[in-house]
Parts: structure tokens; sequence; C-alpha cells
């Protein structure tokens, strides 16, 4: 046995989307990459913006003395400070650094977090559908997950949530701008979230957090302002990385904001800390804390991949796909034509088109496609999208 049964089971259910991207790679040798259309994995394809880039070029060309050692685990200071006085503009509650730690992306983030909460058979909601390591995350340190469907428009559902909650419910992990409907989150729904677990607290005696992961809230269209968790939920932590707003992915680069509203806020620090260093992340990027501090105001073109949104929403719409209209994020789920969506996507592999079943996010019968690509890479696909509509009897 090389690697445990454990991880073997969860290769097994987890190497769809691995698997089309070494398809995609195959494909692009045979026909040549304009006429693979590879739509599986959410990986930025805008540079980072030009503030992003003179920051870099001062940093190279006048170093400070130091600059790659070791500092706090929380972070420097003046990144924590910059980060949370960006938060209290946005909301107006009084963060400071003791709010923030700097951590290795998102990803690192949520395990942090997951790792201070957590006891052994603790629970975390989630909603579906949802980003997939999500489960693995919440693996790593012992806990379990409950799933409560989203509502038909992919928004919260209260009663959904309700009945998925128990004595053991220590958080509720949401995504918002979500991953994979590209779906945000109402303010009114998220103020009605924070009475249902106000009320459930009352009857658990602990508090339940929600765990906000938002590496795409700067990703917002339409003139669509993103509500606040912390200006609607008491006990909330936010998680999110420069990933996508700053398109850093391959940086590593997030933090962790938890509510200057959550009692015993001093501990939790404590505790955050702790996990980050001892969890192996010892701290964030020393370079790219120091880069992103005076970032936090910036993102990249949101335009452009507002363009992308729709020339995709509109085509497909006209070919009889039906979605959801997404307001953030770069990824459209629409409904697939298929009763099995894996089906589906072996029939869309004939014509070069690589998506992924909604299955993989708990979301069965549907299929999820990421826009972050090259424009004219979407525009040479809309013919194969056309004759795949057509082979399916779709055609209006």
């Amino acid at each position: 046995m090389a690697i445990s049964n454990k991880i073997k089971g969860f290769l097994a259910n987890a190497s769809f989307i691995r698997k089309m991207f070494e398809e995609g790679e195959r494909l692009r040798k045979i026909y040549g990459p304009e006429h693979v259309y590879d739509y599986t994995l959410g990986n930025p394809d805008l540079e980072p913006p030009a503030a992003f880039k003179e920051e870099l070029k001062k940093l190279a060309l006048a170093p400070v003395p130091g600059m790659h050692r070791y500092m706090s685990n929380a972070g420097y200071s003046e990144t924590r400070r910059a980060v949370a006085d960006a938060l209290a503009k946005r909301t107006g509650l009084p963060f400071s650094e003791n709010n923030i730690i700097m951590t290795c992306g998102a990803g690192g983030a949520l395990n942090v977090v997951l790792k201070t909460l957590l006891d052994p058979g603790d629970e975390v909601v989630l909603i579906s559908p949802f980003f997939v390591e999500y489960k693995f995350y919440i693996d790593n340190h012992g806990g379990l997950f409950k799933i409560a469907p989203s509502a038909q428009d992919f928004q919260l559902d209260l009663d959904s949530i309700s009945a998925t909650i128990t004595p053991r419910t220590r958080a509720v992990l949401i995504n918002s701008p979500n991953n994979p409907t590209g779906v945000i989150y109402s303010g009114d729904s998220l103020a009605a979230l924070g009475t249902l677990l106000e009320a459930k607290e009352k009857l658990t005696g602990q508090p339940i957090y929600v765990i906000s992961d938002e590496p795409y809230a700067k990703i917002v269209y339409d003139g669509i302002k993103l509500p606040s968790v912390f200006k609607h939920i008491k006990n909330s932590i936010v998680v999110t990385s420069h990933s996508k707003d700053l398109a850093l992915p391959g940086e590593r680069i997030g933090y962790i904001a938890f509510s200057p509203r959550i009692g015993d806020g001093a501990l939790l620090e404590e505790g955050l800390i702790f996990c980050n260093r001892t969890l192996g992340f010892v701290n964030a990027p020393a370079l790219m804390q120091r880069l992103v501090t005076g970032l936090q105001e910036e993102s990249v073109n949101i335009q452009e991949y507002q363009e992308k949104r729709d020339i995709l929403f509109n085509s497909l719409t006209e070919l009889g796909f039906e979605m959801i209209k997404p307001r953030g994020a770069f990824y459209l789920f629409p409904k697939s034509p298929l009763p099995d969506d894996v089906e589906f996507i072996r029939k869309a592999q004939k014509y070069n088109l690589l998506l992924v079943p909604g299955s993989g996010f708990g979301r069965p019968g549907y299929f999820r496609m990421a826009y972050c690509i090259d424009k004219q890479i979407i525009l040479n696909s809309l013919p194969a999208f056309k004759a795949l509509a057509a082979e399916l009897g779709m055609t209006r």
C-alpha cells in the first residue's frame, strides 16, 4: 500500500477536474490550443494591475534589509493594519490589526480557521453547490460536513440550513460571489442567516460561526455592491486571497479577518496565530505581504470578465441552455440538457468542449464553466456549442 486507503478514496472522488485538465493537454497537442475549449479551471487569465508591477519594481530596485526573514506568524503589522483600515472603511466596524492574520492564500486561511475551531466530530454546514475542496479541508481537522442545498435560484435556503444544524454544528461555510454559480447572497439573506444562527446558539449554548470564503469579493458585475457579512452576522470570519482581484493565484497571499464583535477575540486571534504556525504555513510569503500592503483598493479590470460573461450567457441562452445569470466571480453554472451531467460532459468532449459536471460540486444536473480564459477561445467555442446543442435537439 503506497498511500492510505482514505486518500485513495478521496482521489477517486476528486479527480474529475484533473482528468479534464489532462484531457485538455492531450487534445491541444492534437488539434492546437485554438481549437480546444477548456472551461475547467478557475485560473485567472488577466495579468496583475499596473500598480502591483510598480510596487514590485520599486522593491526590487530598493530592497528592504531583512525583507526575506521571518516575521510574526500573524504577518507584518503594517500589512495587517492596511487590511484592517480597508475593512473598517467598508463596514464601519472598528477593525484593527489584531483582527487580521495574513495567510498562504484563502485555502491556507480556511485550514487555519477550521483547525482553530473544530474538535473531532464537530460539524460544518456546506451550502450546495460548493467548492469541492471544502469537504477535504473539513476532514483535515477531524470535522464532518453536512450539506444544506441552496434554493433553486442558488440563494441561501434558511429552512434547509436550519434543518441541517445540530448540537455539534460549529460553523456554516458560505462563498459569495459563489463558485460555481456566480451568485451573490443578498444582504437580506445574510441578515436572516444571522438571526437564525443567534436563535440556534441559544439552544446549543455555543457560538456558530459563519465562515465566508470571499476570493471573488471584488469581481462583481452590473454595478452591484457586495453585501458585507460583517455587517449582518456577529460571529463572522472572512477568509480571502488576492488570487483573483490582483490575479496572483500562484503567489498564495491571503488573510483571515474576524469580526470585532466576536466574543473573546483575543483568544481567537491567539488560536489562529498558533494554527498558522503549527500547520506548517509558518507565515504568509514575506515579499507578497509587502507588495499587497498598499494595494487593498486595487483590482484587475473587472469589465474584461463581464464582457466574457455576457458573450457566453447571451450565446448559450439563445441556444436553449438554462442558467441563472452570474453577478460575480467568473463561472457559469447552466443546467445540463441531459439528466446525467457526466454523460453530457462526455458528449461535449466530442466537440473539444471541456466542462465540469455539477455533481462534483454537490449539485447534480448542472455543469460548470470557468470563463477566465482568452476571449478568442470563447468566440472560437461558440460553433462547437451550437453543434452540441443541435445534436441534443436543443436548437430553437
